[in-house]
């Protein structure tokens, strides 16, 4: 749809942090997007899992209204994934999606993250795009 902006949602998968903190920060980005955007429609792109961040994200676009996109290597589908407005499965192992991810997203917030979300933060700000970052501690 070229009058909607997505936005990729980076962040922590398996590890536990603090729910709480997350959504706070998720809606303030969301709410900023929002704000930036309001003459167009908005989607999520992300992971394609219903857990962490990517869950969180997910949830909160469905409240909004916002269309939901997962974008996911093969091995998400051994997980619980969220039911997502559209998908793309690209290759087989974690880290294969990331060109398709970074190519579709205009924007991008991460809260977080692993190897995988630092790198493709790091790539999408080498692109020239914009990142919101937020920093949140993994829980032990």
């Amino acid at each position: 749809m070229e009058n909607t902006v997505y936005i990729g949602a980076m962040g922590y998968s398996g590890q536990k942090f603090d729910i709480e903190k997350a959504r706070i920060m998720i809606n303030q980005a969301f709410d900023l997007f929002e704000t930036q955007y309001a003459d167009r429609k908005l989607a999520v792109v992300s992971g394609y899992t219903n857990l962490g961040i990517p869950a969180l994200a997910y949830e909160e676009a469905t409240k909004r209204g916002w269309i939901t996109v997962g974008v996911a290597c093969d091995k998400a589908n051994e997980y619980e994934v969220y039911p997502c407005d559209e998908v793309q499965i690209v290759g087989d192992n974690w880290g294969d999606e990331s060109a398709s991810f970074l190519a579709m997203c205009h924007v991008f917030v991460r809260v977080g993250g692993g190897k995988q979300s630092m790198r493709e933060t790091a790539q999408a700000k080498a692109d020239g795009k914009f990142v919101y970052e937020f920093e949140l501690e993994p829980l032990a």
